[in-house]
């Protein structure tokens, strides 16, 4: 898709430190990392969310975003990863992309997910997933 930077890198056409090229995605290198070694994964094709990604284009996808994870981890020697992935909201690109961030205890990261808040009882939280639930079907 013109003018997204993640088809350029896919396209060997933008610059990147790839890890690897394969039939199911591309990693390499965030150009702004929240550790060092952090890696992308994206898709060859342009997707924008993960509710994009074909059915048959899962298992090889998040195949590829364990490897990377597992990678990350041996190949930095980093004590293990954080996996995320955000849709639409704060996905600086609009590209389906899957961050693989290695860790180490004590390294400062307070988590992506803040702030946190809790159920008032349990009855709202009984709520919460059956609305969940309900959008499954």
């Amino acid at each position: 898709m013109g003018g997204c930077v993640f088809c350029g890198i896919v396209a060997g056409e933008v610059p990147a430190f790839v890890v690897t090229d394969e039939p199911d995605g591309v990693a390499f290198l965030d150009t702004r990392p929240v550790f060092k070694g952090h890696v992308l994964v994206v898709p060859r094709t342009h997707l924008v969310t993960l509710s994009d990604l074909p059915d048959d284009a899962l298992p090889g996808y998040f195949r590829l975003v364990r490897r990377i994870a597992v990678a990350v981890e041996t190949g930095l020697g980093s004590g293990g990863t954080f996996v995320a992935m955000n849709n639409r909201v704060s996905q600086s690109v609009p590209h389906l992309h899957t961050h693989a961030v290695p860790r180490t205890k004590g390294d400062g990261l307070r988590g992506f997910f803040w702030p946190r808040t809790r159920y008032a009882d349990d009855a709202e939280a009984a709520d919460f997933a059956a609305r969940v639930s309900a959008a499954l079907a």
